[in-house]
């Protein structure tokens, strides 16, 4: 597979059928998380655990790859992630609402594993939408 399938593969079926006995496939061991200048170490344990805390909010999300670009050893993956809201999050209650939730993610892919990740899901305009958070 090439940089942008590994990518669209691993978000899609990977992430989305919650395979996490082949996230080390995926995941170096020195993977980071750049938020900002911020690098955070995550590594293949680091991920599983976030993909686990998605899935006890989003126990059915699944994530679809609409556009991807590359730029040499990064792969740039706008999404739509999507999935029934069954637990709690951020003091949030549960809604049992089905939302739908757009995203970029900028991975940096080398020997055929993601050894960065980063990138933002746009969160409150679907919150915002389904009137489950309101301004004030």
């Amino acid at each position: 597979m090439n940089k942008k399938e590994i990518i669209k593969y691993f978000y899609e079926v990977v992430v989305s059928k919650n395979l996490l006995d082949q996230v080390a496939d995926y995941i170096s061991p020195e993977c980071t998380v750049r938020a900002g200048e911020a690098i955070i170490p995550l590594g293949v344990e680091g991920m599983k655990e976030h993909l686990i805390d998605v899935k006890k909010t989003y126990p059915d999300y699944t994530m679809n790859i609409i556009r991807q670009f590359e730029d040499h050893d990064y792969i740039i993956s706008e999404f739509i992630m999507e999935g029934t809201h069954k637990g709690d999050w951020l003091g949030m209650k549960a809604t049992n609402k089905k939302l739908s939730f757009t995203g970029v993610d900028i991975d940096k892919v080398v020997d055929g594993k993601i050894v960065e990740h980063g990138g933002a899901v746009n969160t409150f305009e679907t919150l915002f939408q389904e009137n489950i958070i309101k301004p004030s």
